[in-house]
């Protein structure tokens, strides 16, 4: 050791799915993309200024401070490929006018930081020391990392360092014009330590990316921490939560309507929900560098909730591969209750889109940089003389214990173990960066240094000699020229990472093996994995299988070597940096573009409504109940009505000229207990099987001539559905029968409704005059000729008799298919079309026979108190639609929106 789509076309899928799914699916090779093409020219409808707002958590410059003076700095190690891709953004290549917003890092005086000497690779080898608990610091350091995780190391913390406001602005200035754009960077302090001449005392720098690194980068990478009495993690949270307000509001600073946002990794997790908050419209794009965990290991993090709402304020979510995109689906549907498909979340009444965007490295730029450097060729002679008879094995990792290094030698000692003629003919150059995680660097960054440097002493114990050493562990950051050089000579690239996001260096060792054609052995368990198909696969905890595949890999034939080195090489070219970063703008532009297009609802115009509601003088209010008037619960017994709602309902059916019928699947008994109270109320129970007419108290049952036989084989099915899906349960109703699934295992759900469902199709849908219909985790069967559409059409027929002409303002809302029918009864009527309202609630991207949508419940009971003259408080309408929806605090009063009303006589209040 030294010290150196075709779901969509039978109607799976909706037609924003569609959209996607060609979006997603078009090839990383389409260099003749949309994001080619001036944003404003090739989108004008879409409002696109051409601009992108990156956000990462730290710039690349590592800074240096002397007060008074111009800002020196360093290049800071991690997130290669990201700051590529901001490069490229920047540069003449692209169409956009790009603006990188990112902390400085921890700041350090000039006078504190002394570069210690870097031995060069292959000097003064020691075998079994563990390295120094220093901060490494090389200037020359390869700006080509481990991975792609931005994850600087942490600079010896300096307390109070007093920066003044000249020296803040000289920064700024010094930053203006770099290679990744304007770079705007973040302060972070205390309020109480910013002083009003804008000098700022920094203190304790590090405390920023503890929760991010302690609790998020563990967890997502599968690790559990002991538990504590839970002080140090509030605070760490509440410095995690103000460190993304900062981020947002520098954000705004520079953010102009019609920008695209792109929001980078772990640290910035809440950063998508406050942006929404605050700019409703915002275009954003969320990317996270590393692996997203499995709901087993989310749902033990505290603050899980929160995290996963931060996330889906993002119009588009990116992630490493397809597995990542399935945890997080499914997080989102198993820890906060929201449906998902494969191609995103419904969340808040709005649509979240995930994908799978493998990232990719500036693959030509490595290469000119490998092969067109002669100080490369000097460092390539030398390692070849070094190493003179030997083939080699290279290994670069982080020192810490997802990246597999103690994996990794283990493997090699079985292999030296296993295949003795290969002893004293191979060698293992293994490079470890420090680690940046802090819980490790601080509590068991040792245990693992030590570890490794235990392991290496005992391989070369057993397997070296005087004059060689199989093992040569280098501890270091190692220069440009002497990284690129390494991959360049080695004949297998070795990656035996337990878990990983997308691993750079198995993609730089590709482009610099254009010469030897050297195979490359990847864990599984990598994220580069998935995409490097031909590449060799191992399980890193499988010694004996790792140890075979490397003789495998040593002893490959050269065509076969040639033939999957050209494979791997052939993707990565195609799917480098830029590519990458063109598919995650474009299908933001997909995205963003479908939510403009014909398939939009639009939302509800209330002004138009009010004036329609004023001038009529017979109205028709028909609401489901369940998604529409209450929100969906996991128990449906909990969906009770609220206050709101009952002041509401109650002021709206105080007026004569008001008709309202409640329309649910409901049975008698659960609306008459809860909303029965209510005189002027009409209702129809289970779906139109029972109606009971405002004043009266009986209930007519409109399906008692229909034969129920088919009853006694629905409840057998059910109940056999239920013994083998764990929560569910049988509602029985006097016309239906209802089996519900929300309790369950939402995947186990799903499935077996499907099976249930296509069972029952086959069935008694053919014996008998019945329909089965699929709801928000449930499944109902009841007779065929009885729905909502019938009802609402015998309601507007009712009323048009009863004084002669129909109705002049009808309202209808409703949030799933059933309610569908009474949309399409009402646009078949002969109503006056200005006058018919009809509400899907729920995102305006999904598919609706409704003219116009609703986000949530409370939107609804907003909309008709606005009517019905009822609390003008809009204190509690719920929570910030988080992906179309408005900031409610800036929502008029009732009576500020009569003013708003073209005609409307002023109230002069409210103002």
């Amino acid at each position: 050791m030294a010290n150196s789509p075709s779901d969509g076309m039978d109607g799976k899928l909706s037609n924003q799915e569609v959209l996607q799914r060609l979006s997603l699916s078009a090839g990383r090779e389409r260099q003749g993309s949309l994001s080619d093409l001036d944003p404003r020219a090739a989108h004008p409808s879409l409002g696109l200024t051409g601009g992108i707002i990156s956000a990462t958590f730290c710039i690349q410059q590592s800074l240096m401070y002397r007060k008074g003076s111009d800002w020196t700095w360093s290049q800071r190690h991690g997130g290669s490929s990201q700051f590529d891709s901001f490069k490229y953004l920047a540069s003449d290549k692209s169409p956009w006018n790009h603006t990188l917003v990112g902390w400085t890092g921890e700041i350090n005086p000039v006078e504190d930081l002394t570069p210690p000497d870097t031995p060069p690779l292959g000097a003064h080898p020691i075998q079994s020391q563990p390295p120094q608990n220093r901060v490494p610091y090389n200037k020359s350091s390869a700006p080509v990392p481990v991975d792609g995780v931005t994850m600087p190391p942490t600079p010896v913390e300096n307390e109070g360092l007093f920066i003044t406001s000249e020296d803040r602005q000289r920064l700024e200035k010094q930053l203006a014009h770099q290679k990744h754009g304007k770079v705007f960077p973040v302060w972070l302090c205390d309020d109480a330590d910013t002083n009003d001449d804008g000098s700022i005392c920094l203190k304790d720098q590090s405390r920023w990316r503890r929760f991010a690194e302690h609790e998020l980068y563990t967890l997502f990478h599968y690790k559990q921490h002991e538990p504590t009495n839970g002080r140090q993690e509030r605070q760490s949270w509440a410095d995690y939560y103000r460190m993304n307000q900062k981020f947002a509001n520098r954000i705004l600073e520079v953010y102009k309507p019609g920008d695209i946002v792109m929001v980078h990794d772990y640290h910035l997790l809440l950063l998508p929900s406050m942006l929404r908050q605050r700019v409703p419209h915002m275009n954003i794009v969320f990317y996270l560098h590393i692996p997203f965990p499995s709901s087993e290991f989310l749902r033990c993090l505290p603050r899980r909730k929160e995290i996963l709402e931060g996330v889906l304020s993002a119009n588009l979510v990116g992630l490493q591969s397809f597995s990542y995109t399935r945890h997080f689906n499914s997080c989102c549907t198993r820890i906060l209750g929201f449906p998902s498909t494969s191609a995103g979340v419904e969340a808040y009444g709005a649509r979240c889109d995930v994908g799978a965007f493998p990232i990719g490295i500036d693959a030509r730029n490595v290469e000119k940089l490998a092969f067109d450097d002669s100080a490369v060729d000097v460092k390539v002679a030398a390692l070849r003389k070094l190493y003179t008879g030997k083939k080699i094995i290279v290994g670069r990792d982080r020192l810490d214990s997802v990246r597999g290094v103690a994996q990794k030698l283990m493997a090699f000692e079985r292999f030296l173990e296993n295949f003795p003629e290969w002893r004293e003919k191979v060698v293992l150059v293994q490079v470890t960066s420090p680690t940046s995680v802090e819980e490790e660097r601080e509590d068991s960054g040792n245990k693992i240094a030590a570890n490794v440097a235990e392991l290496v002493a005992k391989i070369n114990g057993l397997y070296g000699s005087l004059s060689f050493s199989p093992v040569q562990h280098y501890p270091q950051y190692l220069s440009q020229e002497e990284y690129l050089a390494l991959l360049r000579v080695a004949d297998v690239g070795l990656i035996t990472s337990v878990r990983d996001g997308m691993n750079t260096t198995s993609l730089e060792y590709v482009v610099c093996q254009k010469e030897n054609h050297g195979p490359l052995i990847i864990s599984e368990f990598s994220g580069s994995a998935a995409v490097l198909d031909t590449a060799i696969h191992i399980n890193p905890w499988d010694m004996n299988t790792v140890a075979e595949n490397i003789r495998l890999a040593l002893e490959m034939p050269a065509d076969r070597k040639a033939e999957l080195h050209y494979s791997l090489s052939d993707y990565i070219f195609k799917n480098d940096i830029q590519v990458w970063t063109k598919s995650l703008i474009r299908t933001l532009i997909t995205k963003i573009g479908s939510n403009n297009n014909a398939f939009a609802t639009p939302l509800l115009d209330k002004a138009s409504m009010l004036v329609q509601y004023r001038a009529a003088k017979k109205r028709l209010f028909m609401f489901d109940y369940d998604g529409t008037l209450t929100p969906i619960v996991r128990d449906p017994a909990a969906a009770l009505p609220s206050d709101k709602l009952y002041r509401t309902l109650k002021a709206l059916a105080a007026d004569p000229k008001n008709a309202i019928w409640v329309i649910s699947g409901r049975d008698q008994e659960f609306l008459g207990q809860h909303l029965g109270h209510i005189p002027e109320l009409g209702f129809s129970a289970e779906h139109g099987s029972f109606m009971r007419h405002p004043g009266s108290q009986e209930w007519e049952n409109l399906a008692e001539k229909f034969d129920m036989g088919w009853q006694k084989e629905v409840m057998e099915c059910f109940q056999k559905y239920t013994e083998m899906t764990p929560g569910s349960f049988i509602e029985r109703k006097r016309c239906a029968l209802t089996w519900h699934y929300r309790p369950s295992d939402p995947e186990l759900g799903e499935r077996m409704s499907r099976e249930c469902q296509k069972e029952l199709e086959s069935t008694v849908g053919k014996a008998w005059d019945v329909e089965v219909m699929t709801g928000k985790a449930n499944l109902e069967v009841r007779p065929t000729f009885i729905n909502k559409g019938s009802i609402a059409k015998q309601l507007v027929d009712s009323y048009g008799k009863e004084v002669g002409q129909p109705p002049e303002f009808t309202m209808c809302a409703g949030d799933d298919t059933t309610d569908e029918d009474m949309f399409r009864a009402l646009n078949n009527s002969d109503l006056d079309k200005d006058h018919v309202f009809t509400v899907t609630v729920g995102a305006s991207s999904k598919p609706t026979l409704a003219k116009w949508h609703l986000l949530e419940p409370v939107d609804v009971i907003s909309s008709i108190a606005l009517l019905g003259g009822g609390d003008t408080n809009v204190a509690d309408l719920g929570p910030i639609a988080v992906v179309e929806g408005r900031n409610r605090e800036e929502m008029p009063t009732k009576l500020e929106a009569l003013d708003m009303v073209p005609g409307a006589p002023s109230t002069g209040e409210g103002r």
